[in-house]
């Protein structure tokens, strides 16, 4: 039986210490992956307590950082509060989406947000770490 979770419940989970989220109606829990993130670990801090789906899919994870998240699948919302317009894409269906595109464009899909990321992190140390 899978764990169930109220959002004020995941509201509690909204610091580094405890770090948890929705991604399309499931719950995470990334607090021990905050500094193997190759975004940085501020990006996962920003999105604890919350609904994450939108900032998950903007970012455009590949399909093997999908299949990295379900070793941090703690649950699934509630069913009064699961919100029934996200799309729910299992990873097989990402497996056949990556397959189906070219080996270039794979690569393509995975280096802006890392650059991002990085630089994100570089930023954030240069002006509040010093």
């Amino acid at each position: 039986m899978v764990q169930e979770y109220s959002f004020e419940e995941i509201k509690k989970h909204n610091n580094k210490n405890s770090t948890w989220f929705i991604i399309n109606n499931d719950v995470y829990d990334v607090t021990e992956f905050l500094n193997e993130h190759p975004g940085g670990e501020e990006v996962l801090i920003e999105q604890a307590g919350k609904e994450a789906t939108e900032a998950f899919e903007d970012v455009g994870h590949s399909s093997d950082a999908r299949e990295m998240m379900e070793k941090y699948k703690i649950g699934t919302i509630v069913a009064a509060e699961r919100n029934p317009d996200l799309p729910r894409k299992k990873t097989e269906d990402w497996k056949t989406e990556t397959e189906s595109s070219s080996s270039d464009s794979s690569w393509k899909s995975w280096i802006a947000p890392v650059v991002l990321g990085l630089a994100a992190t570089l930023i954030y140390r240069l002006y509040f770490m010093s």
